[in-house]
């Protein structure tokens, strides 16, 4: 395959995996409660308010806004109040000057937080968001009551081996091709500066070609944490007991009583990827079997 011809086919297989959580997110989402932006470390994060109950902090995917959510969000706010910040770069959030870290975000996230007045909150991030809720959860223990990481990996050799290359490719260089796409479309609709694209594919970009491992991080989370991920997800499977055996879960037998039970939860879901998780009907129900839960290692049944 000619060097051309490999460029054509991982803008192709971006392109394709951009407009896919679009593309499945169809369901109209009610008009927020309240909405607004909120300052946080030189960056004004957009957010959104909706429903009534115990405060959720709702993120968001790469190259995504809250909104596509879907039927996730609605069922969510159905039983929750569910705040939902766009991400640096992403929906109404400007990118700014500062390179996109996920370290950066989760404390800003942190101010945003308290900025809104709350005291405490369950957080629940999907990909490129879960790293952006655990990275919150690391930093602001107080601050996250419960943790539902859906579809992102604790380190960069998390993914499949082919799709290294393609987020290492993604970059200013698709911006022309991504134009006709449902993901760039629905960013021009709501961002700021929609001429801020190709910078945020660039941003995007530079963020996936670091490597990184937070394994360290993982076993200091003392709040109990939820795992989520489709059965034929962009996660390795090995990766994904790693994972859920970090935090200290599946390392043994739970015992007739469930007296070995860890606190924290794994949930394989089936015939699901890693592109179409996020909109799921079943994602929400399986989160809020976790989150409504009161002890700490207690899961409503």
């Amino acid at each position: 395959m000619s060097i051309r011809s490999k460029i054509v086919f991982i803008i192709g297989a971006v392109v394709a995996i951009a407009a896919a959580p679009v593309a499945r997110a169809q369901e109209p989402v009610a008009k927020p409660d309240t909405s607004g932006y909120v300052a946080a470390n030189g960056i004004d994060y957009w957010f959104e308010i909706r429903g009534k109950g115990e405060p959720l902090l709702l993120l968001h995917g790469g190259l995504m806004s809250s909104g596509l959510f879907g039927p996730t969000l609605t069922k969510l706010a159905e039983h929750r109040r569910v705040i939902s910040v766009d991400l640096q770069g992403h929906g109404r959030t400007a990118l700014g000057s500062r390179k996109i870290r996920l370290e950066d975000i989760g404390r800003d996230l942190g101010t945003v937080i308290r900025k809104l007045g709350l005291q405490q909150v369950d957080a629940m991030g999907y990909s490129f968001g879960g790293g952006a809720a655990l990275q919150l959860a690391a930093q602001h223990p107080t601050l996250v009551r419960r943790l539902v990481i859906v579809s992102a990996p604790y380190a960069q050799n998390g993914f499949f081996a082919e799709m290294l290359p393609q987020q290492a490719a993604v970059g200013a260089a698709m911006a022309d091709a991504m134009k006709d796409s449902p993901m760039y479309k629905s960013y021009a609709a709501i961002a700021p500066r929609p001429q801020d694209f190709p910078r945020l594919l660039d941003a995007m970009g530079e963020l996936m070609r670091q490597p990184y491992d937070w394994s360290a991080t993982v076993k200091q989370l003392a709040m109990p944490v939820m795992l989520v991920y489709g059965d034929a997800d962009m996660v390795r499977p090995e990766h994904i007991v790693s994972f859920y055996q970090l935090l200290g879960g599946g390392l043994r037998d739970a015992g007739w009583m469930r007296e070995h039970m860890s606190k924290n939860r794994l949930a394989i879901l089936p015939d699901l990827t890693h592109y179409e998780i996020g909109a799921a009907p079943i994602l929400a129900p399986t989160a809020l079997q976790f989150l409504n839960a009161k002890g700490p290692g207690q899961t409503q049944k």
